[in-house]
């Protein structure tokens, strides 16, 4: 898989741009909030809730953050017209903080105060190590001014991630909401895993610790020995569909939140997978990004990652494996 992906990766600078364009249409929701919106119409008649990306990331002037600040307002306007059940996800560096971080908090707390203002989840996605901390930062900052609707996203992959998951439980307590998935930037070996296995395995481990530490857990995988662990450490501590979180360290119930757990997904795949979930009674959540930005995007997860590259393949050689 990995040299297939390579194989693809090194295609892609002289590929079409419209062939791109052509992938990119199933996990891309479209260029602007009217394509996000119709996705989500589309699809929430599968049972699914969404976390809703603007794309776009490391600005190289805080004007441009002007514009992630306005966007996010049209989002969180349109998901309160539209009674969706969705929440927000925003990459802190469109927002200015490798330029300026006071300024990037304030950027960030704007949006986040609007979004508490309707009761909408505010999810801080992280980027590469350069900014794991500053995020982690983020968040506890927001929490200290009575802003407990945000958390962030822990990259199972690198070695720090025990730590950051332990940190964030006690300087949160029963508000801690973290997002664990195996992590899209391609770190070095001294700071991360690097192995499948061993990143699959620090996923489950991080799954583990989350659960036992009572932070609702969002388990974003798509990768069929991590899904079957979660359901598995779900059932070993009594939680599952129905059930109410039987943690005594874990908060209350939250709007727009499972019971302590969900389960997350990119746009376009593994459908068939989220949709038994769903069945099953679990709650999912789709993630959908949209923007003028989708070439970039496309092609960076690419370069960061060439294993992308074999999901695009297959889903294109083989489409009915992987319907939205």
């Amino acid at each position: 898989m990995g040299i297939m992906g390579r194989l693809i990766m090194m295609a892609m600078p002289i590929t079409p741009r419209f062939v791109i364009r052509w992938v990119a249409n199933r996990y891309v929701a479209g260029e602007d909030l009217d394509g996000a919106l119709k996705v989500m119409r589309d699809l929430g008649s599968q049972g699914a809730c969404f976390t809703i990306d603007v794309l776009g990331e490391e600005i190289t002037s805080l004007e441009e953050a002007d514009f992630f600040v306005e966007e996010y307002a049209r989002v969180l306007d349109a998901i309160v017209a539209e009674d969706f059940d969705a929440n927000i996800s925003l990459k802190p560096t469109a927002f200015g903080l490798l330029i300026d971080e006071a300024a990037a908090t304030a950027n960030i707390e704007r949006i986040t105060r609007q979004a508490a203002e309707n009761e909408i989840f505010v999810r801080l996605d992280m980027e590469d190590h350069r900014v794991t901390q500053p995020t982690i930062d983020l968040v506890t900052e927001m929490h200290k001014l009575g802003l407990t609707n945000i958390g962030t996203v822990i990259q199972a992959r690198l070695f720090r991630t025990e730590s950051d998951i332990a940190n964030l439980a006690s300087a949160l307590s029963g508000a801690s909401d973290v997002r664990i998935c195996k992590g899209i930037y391609l770190e070095s070996e001294q700071i991360a895993h690097t192995g499948y296995r061993e990143i699959v395995e620090a996923t489950n481990r991080a799954i583990d610790q989350l659960l036992d530490a009572g932070s609702y857990t969002a388990i974003a995988s798509h990768d069929m020995p991590v899904i079957d662990h979660s359901l598995s450490a779900l059932s070993q501590r009594g939680m599952g569909p129905n059930i109410p979180d039987p943690r005594a360290e874990a908060g209350g119930p939250r709007k727009g939140k499972g019971p302590g757990y969900e389960f997350q997904m990119l746009l376009g795949v593994r459908g068939n997978v989220r949709r038994k979930l769903a069945s099953d009674g679990h709650r999912t959540r789709v993630y959908i990004p949209y923007g003028s930005r989708w070439y970039e995007y496309s092609i960076r997860r690419l370069r960061e990652n060439p294993d992308v590259a074999w999901h695009i393949a297959k889903s294109i050689i083989m489409p009915w494996t992987n319907r939205r």
